[in-house]
């Protein structure tokens, strides 16, 4: 399976602006590479079975299997990514569905104010809706031209450019709408539930 082509790539690399004044945020260093972390390694699945759920405080409760989520309306879109250990990687391209679609696809209900992402692993991460509505989130499942890769969050994960990228679930398998904030895994943890690269937000 190869990740759906689209004609032109957004660069949102400058997205940093509305943060800070430098594209890398303060404690990071960049790397060319890009490193793997996840709490417990990465979980298998099964692409005939597999299924994205979105439900909650929506309208219209939504069920894709991988072909039909991947069937979707694509966007690719240039952007860097930040992890809370300490290490940036620059013009990353993903290719996936934007949050703001999906959104749309499940008509949101008024009182909806937050949103859980569910992930095959068991991890967990909350995130206020309207920083779901930012730039650049997106459901990625495809990274540089190519499927994004298993160790990386495929088939689905989320991307998050103006957040440290614990709050990018990989291997999504549900979106749940919330009328109130949950914390997620790493919040329970000691993690920041905001999780600003510009503002160091790294523990709370």
């Amino acid at each position: 399976m190869t990740a759906s082509r689209v004609d032109s790539v957004e660069d949102l690399t400058d997205l940093y602006r509305e943060y800070g004044d430098d594209r890398l945020p303060p404690g990071q260093r960049e790397t060319d590479g890009f490193p793997v972390l996840s709490k417990s390694g990465t979980p298998s699945w099964d692409p005939e079975t597999f299924e994205l759920d979105v439900w909650g405080a929506v309208e219209e409760p939504l069920a894709f299997s991988l072909e039909e989520f991947r069937a979707l309306p694509a966007v690719t879109q240039r952007q860097d990514f930040h992890c809370v250990t300490g290490w940036s990687k620059f013009d990353c391209e993903f290719t996936g569905v934007a949050f703001a679609d999906l959104a749309e696809r499940a008509d949101v209900r008024d009182d909806a104010e937050h949103v859980m992402f569910h992930a095959l692993d068991g991890y967990a991460t909350d995130l206020p809706l309207d920083e779901c509505a930012k730039p650049g989130v997106q459901l990625a499942y495809g990274y540089d031209g190519d499927d994004l890769p298993a160790d990386h969050g495929g088939p689905v994960r989320v991307v998050t450019p103006h957040k440290y990228a614990y709050k990018g679930a990989k291997w999504i398998s549900g979106v749940e709408f919330l009328t109130e904030k949950e914390l997620g895994y790493w919040e329970k943890r000691g993690y920041s539930d905001t999780a600003n690269p510009w503002n160091e937000e790294r523990y709370s």
